[in-house]
């Protein structure tokens, strides 16, 4: 016990004094905790961020001209529209919300009112490419608004890229006016990514067509194999002939399932356009296989199988004496 607190003691005081608080000790600890607190303010302040460099950040405001976001530095972050995107149909206060995540490149780093000056455009045209390289490869179907037309195609944007479409590539068939297409929403597939040569170019057929082929292939699964169907002679092939069975579904009709006799050619028997009754007598790997005897053998059982009751009334009469028993002359 110090001797201040034994005098204190000696004359009857109660206060105790204690030991004084040495605040040297306390600094460094509180120093401490309060840099770990800021760590990553203070990383920020001595990165230093160079025009053309790329940052990611969250988009912390929307107006109809600048996209606001904070990538973790002294200063935010500012994209005018016009720098958003390329695509003319582009409507940021639909497409960008408070809370997305945006990437883009730093144009300027202060564009006088404190702010970085930061260009989305730029970004994507650096970084979109392998994206949509990636979109290629796994055939992902993109969806977009015909924007333009151009020369033997049309324009639409992907990621905010321009893509053409040939004409060829448009509709499962040829396309002479690609007016009507203006404005037009449809899918397509990335065909092929050039970046050097900054094209990018796309088909809807391919979407087309493959749906037609996912169509078909649900049709022909409900076929009922057995059936007896009218047909119509699309084709005449050495080997037999294509018969268009309905729904868009043809099948072959091979030339031994024709007739009984022996044909050198379908044409011997069938003409295109001829209706005829043929039979479905296999489905498999997305082919219709039919039969024009199957049928007939069909037909002529049931018609043998077929029992007809008719109930006469009436007196039947022949004759001529019987024919004008009935008509008054005059005389």
């Amino acid at each position: 016990m110090d001797e201040q607190k034994m005098m204190n003691q000696e004359n009857g005081d109660p206060t105790v004094l204690e030991p004084a608080v040495d605040a040297a000790e306390e600094i460094p600890a509180a120093r401490q905790e309060s840099m770990e607190d800021y760590k990553e303010e203070l990383e920020a302040s001595y990165r230093r961020i160079l025009p053309g460099d790329m940052v990611t950040g969250t988009v912390i405001d929307v107006t109809e001209t600048d996209v606001m976001i904070d990538f973790n530095y002294y200063a935010p972050g500012r994209i005018p529209v016009e720098e958003m995107s390329s695509d003319p149909d582009f409507k940021v206060m639909e497409q960008v919300k408070v809370g997305d995540t945006l990437t883009a490149s730093v144009i300027k780093t202060d564009d006088g009112a404190g702010n970085m000056l930061l260009s989305r455009k730029e970004a994507n045209d650096q970084l979109v490419w392998d994206k949509l390289k990636e979109m290629m490869e796994q055939k992902t179907i993109v969806h977009g608004k015909i924007g333009g037309v151009v020369n033997a195609g049309v324009i639409m944007y992907v990621e905010g890229i321009r893509g053409f479409i040939p004409a060829s590539k448009l509709d499962l068939h040829y396309v002479e006016n690609t007016e009507e297409y203006l404005g037009r929403e449809v899918d397509a597939l990335i065909i092929d990514v050039n970046e050097e040569g900054k094209k990018l170019v796309l088909s809807v057929k391919d979407v087309l067509r493959q749906k037609a082929l996912e169509e078909r292939k649900d049709k022909i699964n409900r076929i009922s194999v057995g059936a007896v169907v009218e047909g119509t002679v699309e084709q005449l092939k050495d080997y037999g002939a294509f018969v268009d069975i309905g729904d868009g579904i043809s099948g072959l009709l091979h030339i031994s399932q024709i007739s009984d006799r022996r044909l050198k050619h379908p044409k011997q028997v069938l003409a295109v356009g001829d209706k005829i009754k043929v039979k479905i007598t296999k489905v498999a790997d997305g082919k219709v296989s039919l039969s024009m005897k199957e049928a007939n053998e069909v037909i002529n059982k049931d018609m043998d199988e077929e029992v007809f009751d008719y109930k006469e009334e009436g007196q039947a009469v022949t004759g001529l004496g019987a024919l004008f028993k009935n008509i008054k002359l005059n005389p």
